[in-house]
């Protein structure tokens, strides 16, 4: 089986001696799959469009992985999507934070955390 595979995770592969375009993830560090990276960065991707935000950063800590959003580059994150696998069986892996440290939404799912940053049209039936 290759460690190639588009299925799989690049923190997850172990080497085999062989060269690969992957970079090790030490085992210590907590990532974004690539489903949820994906998730992420087309929310990212339209609201870059919408001109609300400009620019991102992703630490991978020990305890936690953490995608935050910037209004400019200059500044505080405005939000801060945080991934805790600590807290996956209580409150939920998941959260957006705000720039006041305010959790706006914790859940096991991230596609419904992230519907509070969400902000497309909706359709409103009578």
């Amino acid at each position: 089986m290759s460690g190639l595979s588009g299925d799989s995770d690049p923190s997850e592969l172990k080497g085999n001696g062989s060269p690969s375009f992957y970079t090790a993830v030490p085992r210590d560090q907590v990532t974004f799959n690539r489903h949820e990276l994906d998730r992420i960065l087309n929310l990212y991707g339209r609201m870059v469009a919408a001109g609300e935000w400009r620019d991102y950063a992703i630490d991978f800590l020990k305890d936690r992985a953490v995608f935050s959003i910037f209004r400019r580059s200059s500044e505080m994150p405005i939000y801060r999507i945080e991934k805790d696998p600590k807290l996956a069986r209580k409150q939920g892996a998941y959260s957006v934070i705000s720039v006041t440290g305010l959790i706006m939404k914790r859940g096991h799912e991230l596609d419904r955390v992230l519907r509070v940053l969400d902000k497309s049209l909706r359709l409103v039936a009578n």
